[in-house]
């Protein structure tokens, strides 16, 4: 197997495509797409987004100190890229894009009604990167479209057709190939159709004294 050496560049791909919803007060909500978010610590629960300092969304997040990450679903993709391209300077995103602001109890910034997965965060830190300033914050809740919920009250988030972004292109994501610690989980005991697992078991030593 042989390998090309390149120069230092960000490949970690694929990544998650979100839409940023952000507000400073007496202002317009506006929307940014992030490609470089993710999750930072589990307890407390805090999530990271990056931005240029140029991004007219910027200097909204650092005044504000918040900010909501929307999941985007396949419906939402061009949505997505749009408010990737235009800025917040010269359009208004919720109204042209026929988006719903939805007000929530954890804070002022309105969320995107259309994704199905909302993510309030306060910021609790700003690290300046270089190209990038990285905005860390704290999770103060999550609001979800109970359309997704099933009988049982879990959010089937598998069904929400969400995308990937990779390398500048936009993804479906494809089938399930496993669940975490399936590699380490010992295989089920096959039982025949309509038997009993003591009919299976008497089955099999009956076998076993004729050998």
């Amino acid at each position: 197997m042989s390998k090309q050496s390149w120069k230092a560049g960000n490949m970690l791909y694929p990544v998650p495509a979100v839409m940023v919803s952000c507000k400073r007060d007496k202002e317009k909500a506006n929307i940014i797409t992030v490609a470089w978010a993710g999750t930072v610590c589990s307890e407390p629960a805090m999530i990271s987004i990056s931005v240029r300092p140029e991004r007219y969304s910027h200097d909204i997040i650092e005044k504000s100190g918040e900010f909501v990450v929307n999941l985007v679903t396949e419906d939402l993709t061009r949505i997505c890229d749009w408010c990737g391209v235009k800025s917040g300077k010269d359009h208004d995103k919720f109204k042209e894009m026929k988006l719903t602001e939805y007000r929530s109890e954890f804070m002022d910034t309105p969320a995107i009604a259309e994704s199905p997965v909302n993510i309030y965060c306060k910021v609790v830190k700003t690290e300046r990167l270089g190209s990038h300033d990285m905005f860390i914050g704290e999770v103060m809740g999550v609001t979800v479209d109970d359309s997704h919920m099933d009988a049982n009250g879990r959010f089937k988030l598998e069904e929400c057709g969400l995308i990937a972004y990779s390398h500048g292109e936009y993804y479906a994501l494809g089938k399930k190939l496993g669940k975490f610690g399936y590699s380490v989980k010992k295989p089920e005991r096959k039982t025949v159709k309509g038997a009993s697992k003591s009919t299976v078991r008497k089955k099999q030593t009956y076998k076993s004294s004729k050998k």
